[in-house]
């Protein structure tokens, strides 16, 4: 009546993995997120009272009626029967691909996972590698803005640590929804940053589907009201010089825009710099073909790390030196169309981007006013003034001094540690020394040979405030 039955290993291990995956999938995986909803909306009541611009109904909408508003938009919709004529395939399949595109894209803004995971994160790993400082802020002007607007935080890209330094400083004011390349597509960062209210793009694609997704999802939530966080320029700077701006998303915030609807776009300048860019060396190397794969990556990563700790084992850590950032003057897009006189929505497609160019073109000069001047751009800037000059520490500080002055009297925001410019040039000449980007002999200091690039790198962040800083209005 009883005998044994004899299994393949394989099987046995395969029923019970999928045992596994059905009790996770049934009954742990919901009470996750149930654990995570709840207390999510804790957070939201005490976050509010706190805010400056809320968390707006679209940001707390589920994924997926978001990922089915977007499919079947009116134009998204157009664009898939473009594509399935086009690609001779049926509309249920042009359908799929567009809420694929769709998942993709749209993130999961978790309260919880922002304000007490991300913020967390995201203020222990940038004041454990800087002396983070928040220098100017036009805060008349900021606290002006309406509450109905949506708030688009505009600033330069010198790093992907301006994520989580924009992230921390202005987790009291709001929760940023900003753009994050491929690259961060990986588990479980990929989770991490959806979550953190993040979407994801594919820079430079053609295919004319994808961009009418992206394009409608940015459009809603901009309409939605929904605080975003935009770097024009697209990429890191591989030079140190600020880029020009690339206008695709800027096109999609505003080509819909209505001057006389009830929301306004406020577009808010902000300004970075460091004393150290983490990818500086990477950045530069001559071509994009040289640029490290994934793997090679992760080694180098690692062994930055390693290399790290070990100074820190040895007690011969030092901080990054300083990062700062500026908070300018609010550009409303109302006031700038009614004082234009032209409305985005009624104009013809070439005039349009000319519009968008010239306003990319003006939000950038706002930006690049802003970046702060710190005291390694600033050493370096005299270094790379007379490269093969040996200089003393008298004649070191006095050409910096000189420096400061003329970056003065072009309206520039230099950042002066205790308000000493003696200690600022001095923390920039160390900095430069520890990392031998600069050469000590006898009391003379010099650029460091095949330092030049390096330090051409650091001086550019703050070449272009030795022009004009005038903004037109």
């Amino acid at each position: 009546m009883f005998s044994s039955v004899s299994l393949p290993l394989w099987l046995v291990v395969l029923g019970a993995l999928l045992a596994a995956w059905a009790l996770m999938a049934s009954v742990m995986l919901p009470g996750v997120r149930w654990v995570l909803r709840s207390r999510a909306n804790k957070v939201l009541e005490e976050v509010r009272s706190r805010l400056q611009i809320e968390i707006r109904p679209f940001q707390q909408t589920r994924r997926q009626a978001l990922v089915d508003l977007i499919t079947y938009d009116a134009k998204v919709q157009e664009a898939v029967a473009a594509e399935a004529k086009a690609r001779g395939m049926t509309r249920e399949l042009a359908t799929a691909r567009a809420r694929y595109y769709a998942r993709e894209i749209i993130p999961a803004l978790n309260a919880y996972v922002y304000f007490r995971i991300g913020y967390w994160i995201a203020r222990n790993f940038a004041q454990s590698l800087y002396r983070v400082r928040l220098g100017y802020a036009d805060t008349e002007s900021l606290a002006r803005i309406a509450p109905s607007a949506t708030v688009v935080f505009v600033m330069n890209h010198r790093s992907n640590m301006d994520y989580i330094l924009a992230a921390y400083l202005a987790a009291d004011q709001a929760a940023l929804s900003y753009a994050v390349g491929e690259w961060a597509r990986i588990w479980p960062l990929q989770q991490l940053i959806r979550a953190m209210g993040a979407y994801f793009v594919r820079r430079n694609s053609r295919d004319s589907l994808y961009r009418r997704v992206l394009e409608r999802y940015v459009a809603m939530a901009t309409e939605n009201g929904v605080t975003q966080a935009l770097y024009p320029e697209g990429g890191l700077s591989r030079d140190g010089l600020m880029r020009e701006p690339r206008l695709g998303v800027l096109d999609y915030m505003l080509r819909t825009f209505n001057p006389e609807g009830e929301r306004d776009i406020v577009f808010i300048p902000l300004g970075i710099n460091y004393d150290r860019v983490l990818e500086d060396r990477t950045l530069l190397l001559p071509d994009q073909a040289s640029k490290p794969g994934l793997a090679r990556a992760a080694i180098n990563t690692l062994a930055f790390l390693a290399h790290q700790a070990a100074l820190m084992l040895r007690s011969k850590w030092r901080c990054f030196g300083y990062a700062c950032v500026n908070f300018g003057t609010p550009i409303s897009m109302r006031d700038y169309t009614r004082r234009s006189g032209f409305d985005f929505r009624r104009l013809p497609t070439d005039e349009r981007f000319r519009r968008i160019a010239e306003l990319g073109s003006h939000l950038m000069r706002s930006v690049g006013t802003l970046v702060p001047v710190l005291p390694v751009p600033l050493v370096a800037s005299v270094f790379t003034a007379s490269p093969e000059k040996r200089f003393s520490e008298l004649e070191l500080k006095a050409g910096a001094e000189a420096l400061i002055e003329k970056l003065a009297e072009r309206g520039a925001h230099i950042y002066v540690p205790r308000r000493d410019r003696d200690f600022a040039i001095s923390a920039g000449l160390e900095m430069l020394r520890l990392r031998r980007l600069v050469e000590e002999d006898d009391g003379l200091y010099r650029a460091a040979a095949g330092e030049l690039t390096l330090l051409r790198y650091y001086a550019n962040s703050i070449a272009h405030l030795m022009q004009s800083t005038e903004v037109a209005n």
